[in-house]
């Protein structure tokens, strides 16, 4: 199932595809999320290739999870997912730095609220990532509270969201 959308809220007319994750993408988002710089905004640790792997098995056999990579420009420019997590649904997206300041974030974004009907959904952000922040915001998410990152390094905060509509 795929999901094709041109989105308002991004600064251009951005035009992305969401589609399942396959085993082939698996190797190019491992190396997104190696990004020295993407760690740092997301206030997250890189993974080494098997638990990476491990990972991403565990996600893709969740059947709560939904769980799309994001087609820019013919190729994977990142994934969104959305799974239940403490009684709640929440969402959550890794873009390549390469893709960063296109609008692809806001465009798959965007598409994947289209295709969630759950609603309140929640996303959580380390509170330097102004990158981020300003996508959930600019996709209808309301800041509800901070606390410490679960995990995180350095005691970053984690800015709490969340969509009512």
């Amino acid at each position: 199932m795929g999901t094709r959308l041109a989105v308002a809220c991004a600064p251009m007319s951005v035009r992305v595809h969401l589609r399942d994750v396959r085993d082939d993408d698996l190797p190019t988002l491992f190396e997104h999320q190696r990004d020295p710089e993407a760690n740092r905004m997301a206030n997250f640790e890189a993974r080494d290739r098997d638990t990476f792997m491990a990972h991403w098995a565990k996600i893709l056999r969740d059947e709560s999870a939904v769980v799309r990579t994001i087609e820019f420009e013919g190729g994977v420019a990142g994934n969104v997912v959305s799974w239940e997590h403490d009684g709640e649904r929440d969402v959550g997206y890794w873009i390549g730095r390469e893709h960063w300041g296109k609008g692809v974030a806001t465009a798959a974004l965007s598409a994947s609220l289209d295709e969630l009907e759950t609603r309140p959904l929640h996303a959580h952000v380390a509170a330097h990532n102004i990158g981020s922040i300003r996508v959930l915001e600019k996709c209808g998410f309301d800041r509800t509270g901070e606390e410490p990152t679960p995990g995180g390094a350095d005691d970053v905060p984690e800015l709490l969201l969340k969509l009512d509509r």
